[in-house]
Parts: C-alpha cells; structure tokens; sequence
C-alpha cells in the first residue's frame, strides 16, 4: 500500500495574508487527501487563540501585554499595505465579492478536513501562553525536534 502523502508547514507569521496561504495550503491539500500538519510558533499562534480579539492572556505583564497587542485572529494586520488595521477587512469584503474562501472559511475548512495543529512548546512558554489558550482542534504541543520526526517523509513549508 503506498505512502499517503503529506505536508508540513510552520506557520511562524501573524500576517492575515500568509494566514491565508497557510490555510488555503492546508485545507488544499487535506481535500486531495494528503496528511497535513501545521506547527504554530511565535506570532504565527496568534492564529489559533481560542479569544479571537485583543485580550491580556499569558502569565506576567510583559506576556499580557504582549498577547493584548497582537490581537488575536480577528486582529491580523495585512504584510504590505495594512492601511492602519483597514487592509484586512476590505480584502475579505474583496475575497468575498470574487466568490473566494476567506480567511475564517478556510481556517474553518481545515479543521473539518481534519488538518492536524501543533503548537510550539518554546514560542507558548516564551510568550507566557498554555494549552488551554488555543483551539480545542491543537492536537499537542510539540518541540521542533518531534514536529521534524513527524514531518518526515513529507513536504515542509515555512511561512
């Protein structure tokens, strides 16, 4: 029996339009039925925050400030061109009005395709975060060490 494919990615970026590949990816390929893990470190597990908005989430000041600042994933600021935070909305209103999937449908998607999420065990202690922080959907929290044993065999991307 052959090999099922797979793709790994580690969703280090925060940025509502590499949130997008990342989800557009993941969702893309668990359709055609490829195994698919994304590993979320640093500004990339603002994504997965069960408290979607600005909140002052993590263990210590600085962690709670931190985490208030980066928004959640209703907040994630657009790479280029973010037009003080308006960038985001008008290119899901855009998405929308050419009949493509947004962000929130394609994170969506990728859960109910079964796409597997890892969170960093470094980036969640950094940032003073725990488990119980995210998505009931985080499979675990792994190091780099057993994300790469898992990933192998696989294609992995960065973004």
């Amino acid at each position: 029996m052959a090999e099922k494919n797979k793709l790994s990615i580690i969703c280090m970026s925060g940025d509502f339009d590499k949130a997008i590949a990342v989800f557009t990816l993941a969702s893309g390929a668990a359709a055609v039925n490829y195994e698919v893990n994304i590993f979320f470190t640093f500004w990339g597990l603002n994504t997965i925050k069960k408290k979607t908005g600005r909140s002052f989430n993590g263990k210590g000041i600085l962690a709670r400030v931190f985490n208030f600042l980066l928004g959640g994933r209703n907040n994630l600021p657009l790479s280029r061109l973010n037009f003080g935070g308006a960038s985001p909305g008008l290119m899901t209103s855009l998405m929308k009005s050419r009949n493509v999937a947004t962000l929130s449908e394609l994170f969506q998607a990728s859960i109910a395709l079964k796409v597997n999420f890892y969170v960093c065990e470094m980036a969640m202690h950094v940032l003073g975060l725990e488990k119980d922080d995210f998505i009931p959907e985080v499979k675990d929290v792994l190091g780099v060490a057993t994300f790469l044993e898992l990933s192998k065999g696989g294609q992995t991307l960065f973004i």
